[in-house]
């Protein structure tokens, strides 16, 4: 992971050179190296837009499965509220709506999660890990391992994850490198079924998850009311 492709990426364009840290680990990888040269000036004039600083960003992930994308919120350090920055429509998806239960489902997780894991090497070209299962996923199916290895990423297939194309998952990848680097360390990635509102449960009292998702209703509630979760 030499510095010379750092180097040459900052000085072959008018954006900032990449902090130290996290960035230069992370733009030693060739795809990485290759998004950022694609994408980051454009990331960069969408944050500037929206007054927000990649040096000091935090980001915040939320899926409702009916819209079929993924929102990205962000906002600088010490901000009370993040801001909607953009939405990625999934490139696919399966399943249906409820939570994940078991290995082998094909569902999307529901819940609330946090990126663990960065994955530069990809087999769909670049992924975020989600830490699925959390222990509310192994309290409600009563197994020790109820499936796992659920990520975001590129292409255009699912059996579970959220794939985003490959240009979209560049663009996700690089702010949430630009969100660690900048000392974010929890990333939250919310999933829910659709808008927990009352009209929408109540349109959908005869499933079997109803409970399930009033249990998640709290925190969708909070996040409309304040963008910031709680």
């Amino acid at each position: 992971m030499a510095c010379f492709p750092l180097l040459a990426l900052a000085q072959s364009s008018t954006i900032p050179a990449p902090a130290p840290g996290f960035w230069t680990q992370q733009l030693g990888y060739a795809r990485v190296q290759a998004a950022y040269a694609r994408c980051w000036p454009t990331l960069v004039a969408r944050l500037a837009a929206q007054h927000l600083d990649p040096t000091r960003l935090e980001v915040f992930f939320r899926l409702l499965k009916t819209n079929r994308s993924l929102e990205l919120w962000a906002r600088n350090q010490g901000d009370a509220a993040f801001r909607l920055l953009h939405a990625y429509p999934l490139a696919a998806t399966s399943g249906t709506l409820g939570p994940k239960r078991r290995a082998g489902d094909g569902q999307v997780p529901e819940g609330f999660y946090h990126l663990d894991r960065f994955n530069p090497g990809s087999a769909y070209h670049l992924s975020l890990g989600l830490d699925y299962p959390n222990n509310d996923d192994i309290l409600a199916t009563g197994l020790a391992d109820p499936g796992g290895d659920i990520f975001v990423h590129g292409s255009d297939v699912t059996v579970g994850c959220l794939p985003l194309t490959n240009a979209g998952i560049e663009e996700v990848y690089l702010l949430a490198v630009a969100a660690r680097a900048a000392g974010q360390s929890s990333i939250g990635v919310h999933i829910f079924p659709f808008p927990l509102t009352e009209n929408e449960l109540l349109r959908r009292a005869a499933s079997p998850h109803v409970a399930f998702w009033r249990g998640l209703q709290l925190g969708y509630a909070y996040f409309e009311a304040h963008h910031c979760p709680q």
